[in-house]
């Protein structure tokens, strides 16, 4: 631990063994002092937030991953597909003069073309001109690749044409393939996410990257997933900020044995942290963490809670004990209560206000 901590202070990268070590270590306090100096030196006090709102065009999936709760086969009970156009209905209800970005995520839905996907971000982008479109994760880019028969930079830079502008950062769940295969994990392989961010970032876009951890994975799988993400990060530069994730289980009413140790939410923020050290930002999502872990989070290497968020569905889908949403005024609570210094930003973490 003191070899981490002379590399940590001299801003040394550190290595797999350095990872799967802090992994190991039941030093809690140390790794989360570490994490904390390390993101300070990074970011400072502040800590970033976003007016946003979730939407979901289609659950409607050729994927049966494991650990999903949220996708549908075409004519099952709860299945939908929406257009642009009917989605306007349910945004214009939620949207205010602040809102600043649309996060749209859904199922690989191979009963429609490749043109919805895209009429979808076209009419968005043309009634709302001045929300930032998140949309879209790697997984889903090798997706419709595949439906459309494009390239992955095809296929982005036809997003991009309609209004497209920036993915999100799911679908890389784990980046092993004895996990995916394990988890029958039915999209993207571990390259083909690689990839397709790679030529995102080729195309100037700035983009997200996730972890879907507390399942079968080793903690080798993890470091090794981080490392993969400090990589690519190396070569493109352009990810904004890493988001680790604990896996929901299936039901609300699930024990606490089903769940992930606040223990290893707050070691995995940590270590995301130190690890990563070349993302600006790692994310505490309030909806897989919880309010309270958040807060603590911020003392643990995290520098960004996400967002407003309006009503979240796919850990609800499962078993997330959260809230589907907070109010600005609420994340500005939190963030302070943590003693820090709210900051509502953009998309890119351009700071709108400072409070």
């Amino acid at each position: 631990m003191e070899e981490i901590k002379e590399k940590v202070l001299a801003g040394e990268r550190l290595t797999k063994e350095d990872g799967l070590f802090l992994y190991q270590s039941d030093d809690l306090l140390t790794i989360g002092q570490l994490a904390n100096f390390a993101n300070l030196r990074k970011n400072g006090k502040k800590v970033y937030f976003i007016q946003n709102m979730s939407l979901y065009f289609t659950n409607v999936c050729e994927a049966h991953c494991a650990f999903c709760h949220f996708r549908r086969d075409e004519g099952e009970e709860g299945a939908y597909t929406l257009t642009g156009e009917q989605m306007f209905d349910y945004i214009d209800k939620h949207i205010h003069p602040e809102m600043r970005e649309f996060h749209i995520t859904g199922g690989h839905n191979p009963h429609v073309p490749f043109e919805y996907y895209v009429d979808c971000i076209r009419s968005l982008k043309q009634k709302y001109p001045s929300v930032t479109l998140k949309a879209h994760t790697a997984a889903e880019i090798e997706f419709f690749s595949r439906l459309s028969g494009l390239t992955y930079e095809e296929v982005l830079r036809t997003l991009m044409e309609a209004g497209l502008d920036t993915l999100t950062g799911g679908g890389a769940e784990i980046l092993s393939e004895r996990y995916r295969k394990k988890m029958g994990v039915g999209k993207a392989t571990t390259d083909q996410w690689l990839e397709v961010q790679r030529a995102a970032h080729r195309l100037g876009m700035k983009t997200h990257a996730t972890m879907l951890y507390g399942s079968i994975e080793t903690l080798e799988e993890r470091i090794q997933h981080m490392i993969y993400l400090r990589e690519l990060q190396d070569e493109t530069s352009g990810f904004l900020v890493f988001i680790p994730n604990a896996v929901q289980p299936a039901s609300v009413k699930a024990g606490i044995k089903r769940r992930v140790s606040a223990f290893d939410d707050m070691r995995t923020i940590a270590v995301s942290r130190l690890m990563v050290d070349n993302i600006p930002h790692v994310k505490a999502y309030f909806i897989n963490l919880g309010t309270q872990l958040t807060q603590m989070a911020l003392t643990f290497g995290a520098s960004d809670v996400h967002g407003t968020i309006i009503q979240e569905r796919i850990s609800h889908a499962a078993g997330a004990l959260s809230p589907e949403g907070l109010t600005k005024d609420e994340l500005v609570w939190l963030i302070k209560g943590a003693g820090r210094i709210p900051v509502e930003r953009d998309t890119f973490y351009n700071e709108i206000k400072v409070f």
